[in-house]
């Protein structure tokens, strides 16, 4: 269990905050870390969101995290066989507008839908029901062709959500409650606003008067952004990001949906789109989680799966200081303050049989890689650097991270059982460099 992070850390952290607050005219912001499983700190500042409530307690809306959750219903049919990513909407739908874009373009935004729907503006607007949405948008109002590029659509989330929704025969909202809200003990999380919840605002670029927001009930289009929840609950939803949970989504599937599928310019950095994820450069490498805005609120939730933490923010203002910004902020500075410990180092179980006389130095063409199991993984490195990881499911040698992530390892053998030479996807992998027993090696070593 991890403790509370130091005084003088806190200090840090809060001086964050602060700022945040200040320059970003926030009426109030709450933010959380969460490290190996367990909340080591929580904050607030600005004016009290509910006067006489725990700021901690008190609900705000967190926009498109709730597409997280859409997609985790979704990636739960997908592991449970009903459905495939690549399967169109329309086995499900039938033929109303977009339903030929696949699970996978719809998930990670490269379905060249519109970003919005047809009518008024959606989330300041009474919600339609999904007969009426799909009536409104006929699939006409594509901006590119499916796959051509990364365009982000509130739209596709809502074909998502009903897809769901009739693949288990409930609401959308009555499975998130069952299959992703109530395993996590995600109590204070709810579709409209219950109990102590923030009032949304929107603040004067000149009087720096506040003007309030609507909480609307979005209807069909709520899989997109309609969630409200506590900074606990978010940051329980952190540790799920993390970990996984065996009655949601394993770490493993989790791992699968923070794997990049498209991409897109943003504020100068480059950052990729998973299934239903947004990835992020920061932290150990990658961030990934989601950002979200609705009218009056501002939210992030971000882990960093190398560094076993991750940071959650909640504000009641519109526009202001960049949530994703500030969870990055404080990510950083919590691991300068009180770096990540790494994991202790455990000898690995025994060799699978199918690894058999692998782990060992190979060679791409005149290139040395080092296969050594660590724990249960066989890990390729060169001078040190991690460049595959393989672990062994169902009989099967498969690529977990690097070039070669989905992809299969196979075990060439000889007659007498020695290993010839390993192929990936036609990387050939050999004992001595250019083995001229082996086939040609191709691609490149990563």
């Amino acid at each position: 269990m991890s403790a509370p992070v130091a005084d003088l850390t806190a200090r840090r952290l809060r001086a964050r905050l602060t700022h945040a607050q200040a320059t970003g005219r926030l009426p109030s912001v709450v933010a959380g870390l969460v490290r190996d499983g367990e909340p080591v700190w929580f904050d607030s500042y600005g004016g009290p969101a509910v006067p006489g409530h725990d700021p901690h307690d008190v609900q705000y809306r967190i926009g498109s995290i709730t597409k997280t959750m859409t997609a985790v219903l979704v990636l739960q049919l997908v592991r449970d066989g009903r459905i495939g990513l690549d399967d169109p909407a329309s086995v499900v739908l039938g033929e109303v507008g977009y339903a030929d874009r696949t699970l996978r373009t719809l998930l990670a935004h490269s379905s060249g839908m519109q970003s919005e729907p047809v009518g008024s503006w959606w989330e300041r607007s009474a919600g339609l029901s999904w007969d009426d949405l799909a009536a409104a948008n006929d699939g006409s109002g594509a901006v590119f062709p499916a796959l051509q590029e990364f365009h982000y659509s509130n739209l596709g989330y809502a074909l998502l959500g009903e897809v769901a929704a009739r693949l288990l025969g409930t609401t959308w909202w009555e499975a998130v409650e069952t299959r992703v809200l109530a395993p996590l003990g995600m109590t204070r999380t709810s579709y409209l606003p219950d109990g102590a919840a923030a009032q949304g605002w929107s603040v004067h670029p000149y009087a720096s008067t506040l003007v309030a927001e609507p909480a609307t009930d979005t209807g069909a289009m709520a899989p997109a952004g309609q969630v409200w929840a506590t900074i606990t609950d978010l940051a329980r939803y952190a540790t799920f990001l993390l970990e996984g949970h065996p009655e949601v989504l394993s770490a493993d599937e989790l791992a699968q949906a923070f794997g990049p599928q498209s991409g897109n310019p943003k504020d100068g950095v480059r950052y990729a789109h998973g299934l239903g994820f947004q990835l992020f450069p920061g932290g150990s490498g990658t961030l990934a989680g989601h950002t979200g805005s609705m009218p009056g609120f501002l939210a992030t939730c971000l882990v960093d799966r190398g560094r076993r933490v991750g940071g959650v923010v909640l504000a009641n203002a519109t526009v202001g200081y960049s949530p994703a910004a500030l969870v990055t902020e404080l990510l950083d500075e919590l691991e300068r303050c009180e770096p990540s410990m790494p994991l202790p180092w455990t000898p690995s179980p025994a060799l699978p049989a199918e690894l058999a006389g692998v782990p060992g130095v190979w060679h791409w063409g005149n290139t040395p890689i080092v296969f050594a199991m660590e724990a249960a993984d066989l890990v390729g490195r060169r001078n040190g650097v991690e460049l595959y990881r393989f672990a062994v499911r169902d009989g099967r040698a498969v690529g977990l991270s690097g070039y070669h992530a989905g992809e299969e390892l196979h075990v060439v053998r000889r007659a007498d059982g020695s290993v010839s030479h390993l192929d990936v996807a036609t990387f050939i992998y050999t004992r001595t460099p250019y083995d001229p027993d082996a086939p040609v090696p191709g691609g490149h070593p990563g």
